[in-house]
């Protein structure tokens, strides 16, 4: 029988089959093509579309009136799906159905993509790895949310009960603030409608004073997804950041942690993507001093995207890469459970806060 933190990387590395249900958003920022599975005192998002998962030894099946998940059909423990949101079934007061407007994601995050569109996506510069507009082509989302959408379907879903916190990314936009103030003014208004706590997403900008005014804006934490600490991966696979570098990344971070405090900055960290196990935990002690979580989610090969047929890393490659960098997040102070919003606090898509000691 695996521990919670090998069975939550084995189903990540190599998916589960998921016979006769809804296997998940197909597109979208982030990991998608995959679905979340809570089990076991953990929450996990777990590939169910990409090709390789018609392979994996793991499935869902259903017994003695419950879910269980197993492995070559033996059952290994139970398994629970989150409840379809009834929010799902409404619309704003503009026409427009809320699940286009934010998703449940993991147990208890309302999560949406700001603005569905990349400067860089379809370019030379875009990122290996990401299905940002997938779901905009295939109309399961609008381009831009406005903050009176995002703040009535925030109210709808806090009424009934299943979230409790906001993750909100977005496409790199245009122009000096790469579309802060946009996230920032949706940010604001789902604190002012609702109360819960908020985090954005963001590439690095240069005037790292915006960041000032983040508090008072509504907004209690912050991702700032360098997504490899490998140069020579990023450079592959993320051409943008690798341009803008690690010590810009380590300024923001630092930056961030001074304004929002404590355990409140995170940085995706995908795993698979051809980097050097060594060096990027050497870079992660950096990252970790300059205040940031190590978010390491291993690589999830979208359909659609350059990395579709790819393959995320063994269950033996992260299993130890993992118990390194929890070691490192020990030693820096850091822990998700002191979160107050976003990716770190849902945990579903890393199985690092798994390895927590």
């Amino acid at each position: 029988m695996y521990k919670t933190p090998e069975l939550k990387v084995r189903l990540q590395s190599l998916g589960v089959s998921l016979p006769q249900m809804d296997k998940g958003r197909k597109g979208g920022a982030g990991p998608a093509a995959g679905k979340s599975l809570i089990f076991s005192g953990t929450v996990a998002n777990v590939p169910t579309q990409s090709t390789f998962v018609s392979e994996s030894p793991f499935s869902i099946s259903f017994d003695d009136g419950r879910y269980w998940i197993a492995e070559k059909g033996n059952k290994l423990t139970k398994v629970e799906f989150p409840k379809i949101p009834h929010f799902y079934e409404k619309q704003t007061s503009d026409g427009v159905p809320m699940k286009k407007i934010a998703l449940l994601h993991g147990a208890s995050c309302l999560a949406s993509t700001v603005c569905q569109k990349c400067v860089y996506y379809g370019t030379k510069n875009a990122c290996s790895f990401c299905g940002i507009e997938l779901s905009l082509l295939s109309g399961d989302t609008i381009a831009e949310k406005t903050p009176e959408q995002l703040s009535e379907v925030a109210i709808a879903a806090k009424d009934e009960g299943i979230v409790n916190h906001v993750t909100l990314t977005s496409g790199t936009q245009s122009g000096p603030d790469k579309g802060l103030g946009k996230m920032v003014a949706a940010a604001n208004a789902i604190k002012d409608a609702t109360g819960m706590p908020v985090q954005v997403q963001i590439e690095p900008f240069k005037d790292l004073s915006l960041l000032d005014d983040l508090p008072s804006g509504g907004v209690d934490s912050i991702g700032i997804h360098i997504e490899s600490l490998d140069e020579k991966a990023l450079a592959l696979n993320a051409p943008i950041k690798a341009k803008i570098g690690l010590p810009s990344f380590i300024s923001m971070w630092n930056k961030a942690a001074e304004v929002l405090g404590e355990n409140q900055v995170e940085s995706f960290v995908i795993a698979g993507m051809g980097e050097d196990i060594k060096k990027s935990l050497q870079n992660m002690e950096k990252m970790v001093r300059a205040g940031a979580y190590p978010f390491i989610v291993p690589l999830r090969p979208i359909p659609g995207t350059k990395l579709q047929h790819e393959r995320p890393p063994s269950p033996e490659k992260m299993i130890p890469y993992l118990e390194k960098a929890s070691e490192i997040v020990h030693d820096g102070g850091l822990s998700w459970k002191k979160s107050k919003a976003g990716c770190l606090r849902c945990r579903a898509c890393s199985p690092l806060p798994d390895f927590e000691k």
